[in-house]
């Protein structure tokens, strides 16, 4: 079967900094690979677009949507955005219940999404919240319900920005290595946002410092940190050498 990635993101750019390798890495083996936006980031996420006299926030939007398409277009995945707007996004019923029938649509098999908590972004939590309470929504809380129903996707954190002060403690380290240059491409499409494109470069190189004294592996050159917040469900315990924990 399959695999099927769905990556969510409070505004349209998220996952490029924390995501892209995971999302290439995927569709490299034969996985689909969505990325959802809840919003565009037009208002608190789009700083250099705003310098531009006579800027509007539809132009605004037009040219992240362009940006994020691209992006996800060069790591093999579909993208979408709900466009509920950012600074502050906010999750009302109809939103929730249009995220649970998104994720029943995808049916994926893991979720990335943002950390529970982040004190510089008011945005990253509501949208954790958000695709925490759908999961359980479009997978039946666990029981036999009146709704159609999809397999508990596992879940994953992806790596906020600071992540000391947002409570994550990575226990994943994905080798991006042999993607490197896709995930350096699709940041590159986000001129919205250039600043952040030299900081998550030096983040993957520390990162695959980490990997590589964890594992030994002096192959690994960059990586993406990841908590899963899911436990593992196996039938024995998994190695070094075991690149995929069953459920």
């Amino acid at each position: 079967m399959t695999k099927r990635l769905l990556v969510v993101g409070a505004h349209a750019a998220d996952f490029v900094w924390r995501a892209a390798g995971a999302i290439a890495l995927a569709t490299a083996q034969g996985a689909q690979a969505t990325v959802l936006a809840l919003s565009y980031g037009e208002r608190g996420e789009s700083g250099e677009l705003w310098k531009e006299p006579g800027q509007t926030v539809e132009r605004v939007k037009q040219i992240r949507h362009e940006q994020a398409e691209r992006a996800a277009q060069i790591l093999g995945a579909q993208f979408v955005c709900f466009d509920l707007g950012d600074y502050p996004l906010e999750i009302d019923r109809a939103a929730l219940e249009r995220l649970a029938a998104f994720i029943r649509d995808v049916g994926p098999d893991i979720i990335i999404t943002h950390t529970p908590h982040d004190p510089f972004n008011p945005d990253h939590p509501v949208t954790h919240d958000a695709v925490m309470r759908a999961r359980l929504l479009a997978s039946g809380a666990g029981v036999a319900s009146a709704f159609e129903t999809v397999k508990p996707p596992v879940v994953y954190c992806f790596e906020p920005h600071q992540p000391e002060l947002c409570g994550f403690t990575p226990n994943v380290f994905l080798d991006i290595t042999p993607v490197y240059e896709q995930k350096i491409m699709a940041m590159q499409q986000i001129g919205s946002q250039q600043y952040l494109q030299h900081y998550y470069t030096e983040l993957a190189e520390r990162r695959g410092n980490h990997a590589r004294r964890i594992s030994g592996d002096a192959t690994v050159r960059y990586a993406e940190a990841f908590q899963r917040i899911t436990p593992a469900v196996v039938r024995w315990l998994p190695s070094h050498d075991e690149g995929e924990v069953s459920r």
